[in-house]
């Protein structure tokens, strides 16, 4: 037999377990090879997907550090850069939690040169928009080196350029986070009152005084403080009515009483709302052909409310996900969900996505369900992992998309009869349930190449940890096109902050994109209705 050096050494057709020749593939996690992403996406990756729950191959605390190194380095080679995209996700709700956001700002604030330091600085309003935020930032900044001038001064302004109305309810609603507090921060800041009314603020939160005669700015700090010795629910619910006091400011005693809760309601944000959903349901507000039903499904269904509250897709998910469930994740309390209530959690999961004009091609959403992807959580959501997590974003762009099919795949492809008008909890249960398995990325296109289906857009959800094929998915891709003559594009959406990509950064057809970004479906879309740059 004629030894055939061809098939030992191929651009053409690579096991995954080999780098292509000449490329600059590196090893990934599981023992195959993958393009190492550059340090702006891997920037990206952490400011949406964050490190929390760490991966199937790496720790929270190992995926945190080499996500942190990466950010350092953006940093060292252009602060402002980094400050600038802090900006854009943070203040747009791009991510499921704006931790990332606040730990990047942190890092730039006190590692950064001086233009980048003061960006940071100046950028802390941006980011940090409550009382929480500004706590954290407080812990983080604890880890580069402590609070210097520039961090006091940039904390000073938040309280001051504050309208006082607004701060007081800031600082009665927000009142310890992490081991910090208002007293502790004021202390550290020491700003410099803006107003007599700001000055009689900070007295209270210093010292614990209020003034004879209460400025109307502090209206809401008195209403607290008489909260505190109210002795039955009609005066909650009265202070409640006059000063629009938040949950936070309600003695624990009197939060099992549905009065308490139907005033609250009255003018809750969206947040507290879906926060709050199974104890509304648990303490009968919330029941079926209810008024209080009726405004919580109304206001679910306000697109306007929803983008105003930058409410994430994923706090909407989490949060149907728990109220179908009927019980929470340490199964101490217990409702009866109503359902006008999931199916309104369901719409508004589509809502909070930005809006998506179709690309109209034909498009493949494959669903990576190994082993891999069952590791790890997304946002931290207890219970929501990667796998889970791509199977809900993937019905975006089905539901935009009219030419679409779904697979999922492990070494093995499966095609799934999953329908954009499923509710998210059945889509979410049937890729839960799926058997595991190792990785092989090519697959999709190896499918459509065999069974003879039209693709344009092959979007592909993974954490990219691909080892076990014959060749590479970018190689499989290039395979589909020459025998098919269509030019097919692949988007792979990186369902984990880690660094590795199967894109090719060489090939103008293919693109990374950030899972649970809010701007990913857009972003799929408009990559699939363009030219590629350059002959496929």
């Amino acid at each position: 037999m004629k030894f055939n050096y061809g098939k030992l050494f191929s651009r053409k057709v690579t096991p995954q377990s080999q780098a292509i020749p000449g490329s600059t593939q590196v090893p990934n996690s599981a023992g195959g090879y993958g393009w190492p992403v550059d340090d702006w996406m891997r920037l990206e990756r952490f400011l949406v997907l964050g490190s929390e729950g760490g991966s199937y191959y790496a720790t929270e605390r190992a995926l945190t550090r080499a996500n942190a190194e990466a950010v350092e380095r953006c940093i060292q080679t252009d602060g402002r850069r980094v400050v600038e995209r802090i900006v854009a996700v943070s203040d747009a709700g791009r991510a499921p939690k704006n931790d990332p956001a606040i730990f990047a700002l942190a890092m730039a604030a006190k590692l950064g040169d001086f233009e980048t330091r003061r960006a940071a600085q100046s950028a802390l309003p941006k980011v940090c928009r409550i009382g929480t935020h500004l706590m954290h930032f407080a812990e983080f900044v604890q880890a580069f080196g402590g609070w210097g001038r520039g961090t006091r001064s940039a904390v000073a302004r938040w309280y001051n350029d504050k309208p006082v109305a607004k701060l007081a309810y800031q600082l009665v609603k927000y009142q310890t986070r992490d081991g910090w507090s208002n007293r502790d921060l004021l202390r550290l800041a020491h700003p410099k009152a803006a107003t007599a009314e700001h000055d009689a603020l900070y007295r209270w939160v210093v010292r614990g005084e209020l003034p004879e005669a209460t400025p109307d700015g502090l209206r809401i700090v008195e209403a607290f403080e008489r909260a505190k010795r109210a002795t039955d629910a009609a005066e909650i619910v009265r202070l409640i009515s006059e000063h629009d006091l938040p949950r936070e400011c309600v003695p624990t005693q009197h939060l099992g009483d549905a009065r308490v809760w139907e005033a609250l309601l009255e003018k809750m944000p969206m947040t507290a709302l879906i926060r709050n959903l199974a104890t509304m349901t648990r303490v009968g507000l919330v029941k079926p052909l209810g008024r209080a039903t009726a405004t919580v499904v109304e206001r679910l269904r306000d697109g306007k409310r929803l983008a105003d509250a930058r409410l994430h897709p994923i706090a909407i998910l989490a949060a149907q996900l728990t109220y179908a469930a009927g019980r929470g994740a340490r199964g101490q309390h217990e409702w009866t969900p109503v359902q006008a209530v999931v199916d309104a959690l369901d719409d508004a999961f589509y809502a909070t996505f930005r809006h998506v004009e179709p690309a109209r091609t034909r498009t493949l959403l494959a669903l990576d369900v190994s082993g891999s992807m069952d590791g790890g959580q997304v946002a931290g959501v207890p219970g929501l992992t990667p796998r889970m997590a791509s199977a809900a974003m993937a019905l975006v762009t089905a539901a935009t998309e009219k030419q679409h099919a779904f697979v999922a795949f492990q070494t093995q492809l499966t095609a799934l009869s999953i329908s954009p008008r499923w509710r998210l909890d059945r889509v979410v249960k049937a890729i839960g349930g799926m058997p595991f398995g190792g990785t092989d990325c090519a697959q999709p296109m190896l499918w459509a190449l065999k069974q003879r289906v039209e693709v344009d857009t092959f979007v592909i959800y993974t954490d990219s940890e691909t080892w076990f094929g014959g060749i590479h998915p970018a190689q499989a891709l290039r395979e589909y096109r020459q025998r098919t003559g269509i030019a097919a594009k692949l988007v792979v959406v990186g369902m984990v902050s880690n660094g590795f990509s199967i894109a090719d950064p060489n090939d103008a057809g293919m693109l990374d994109a950030v899972g649970f970004d809010t701007a990913t479906p857009a972003v799929i879309a408009d990559f699939a209705r363009t030219k590629a740059r350059e002959r496929l």
